[in-house]
C-alpha cells in the first residue's frame, strides 16, 4: 500500500467531534501515512472549544498551518498531497470551493486538489439543504470531489455519541483509502 499525504481542514460548522475523531484515528494509522497537515478556520477553533469543552485541536503530532499561510506546501500541486478532507465542511466553505474562490488556505488547497485530480472529501454537516447547497455539491462532484454528509449509520448499534460519530469517520477513512478495522455490514 502506498502511504498517503493528507490535508485535514476544519471549518466552523458544528460537528467538531468528527474532526477530533478523524485526527485521533489518523494518529492510530500513522504507519499508512507519510504526512498529515492541519488547517483550521478561526471559527473552527471556537466551535471545537465550545462543543468539545477543550482546546485539544493544538495537541496533535501533525503540522498545523495558519488559515492564510499560502506558503504551506499543499497550496501547490507540486507538494503531491493526494487527499484532502474538509471536516466538518461548512456550506460557506463548500460554496467558495464550488465557485473556485481561493481566499484562504482551505479553499486554495481544495482548488489545488481538484485541479490535480486528487481526492477531495467534504464532510458536509448542515441540514436542511437549500438549492444553492445542492448545486454546490453537484458542481464539486462533477469536478471530482466527494460529498460525504455527516450522517451516521445505526446498524453497528452505537452506544455513545463517539461511537455514533465514528460511523461517519470510518466511512471517511475508507474513502481516503486506508486500511481500517471497523464494523462492516454482513447482512441479516
Amino acid at each position: 500500500m502506498t502511504k498517503k499525504k493528507i490535508v485535514v481542514a476544519v471549518t466552523g460548522a458544528s460537528g467538531s467531534i468528527y474532526a477530533k475523531l478523524l485526527l485521533d484515528k489518523l494518529q492510530q494509522l500513522q504507519n499508512q501515512l507519510t504526512e498529515v497537515a492541519i488547517v483550521m478556520s478561526d471559527n473552527a477553533k471556537q466551535v471545537w472549544e465550545f462543543e468539545l469543552d477543550n482546546a485539544g485541536h493544538g495537541n496533535y503530532p501533525f503540522k498545523t498551518y495558519a488559515k492564510n499561510d499560502f506558503m504551506a506546501p499543499f497550496a501547490s500541486g507540486s507538494a503531491k498531497f493526494d487527499t484532502m478532507v474538509v471536516v466538518p465542511c461548512s456550506m460557506g466553505t463548500m460554496g467558495r470551493i464550488a465557485s473556485g474562490v481561493s481566499d484562504d488556505l482551505i479553499t486554495r488547497a481544495a482548488d489545488v486538489i481538484l485541479k490535480e485530480r486528487r481526492r477531495l472529501i467534504l464532510v458536509a454537516r448542515d441540514t436542511p439543504l437549500n438549492l444553492i447547497h445542492i448545486r454546490n455539491m453537484q458542481t464539486i462532484t462533477e469536478a471530482g470531489g466527494i460529498i460525504c454528509p455527516a450522517i451516521p449509520s445505526y446498524y453497528s448499534k452505537p452506544k455513545t455519541i463517539e461511537e455514533l460519530a465514528m460511523t461517519v469517520v470510518n466511512r471517511v477513512i475508507d474513502l481516503i483509502g486506508l486500511d481500517n478495522e471497523s464494523y462492516r455490514w454482513e447482512g441479516i
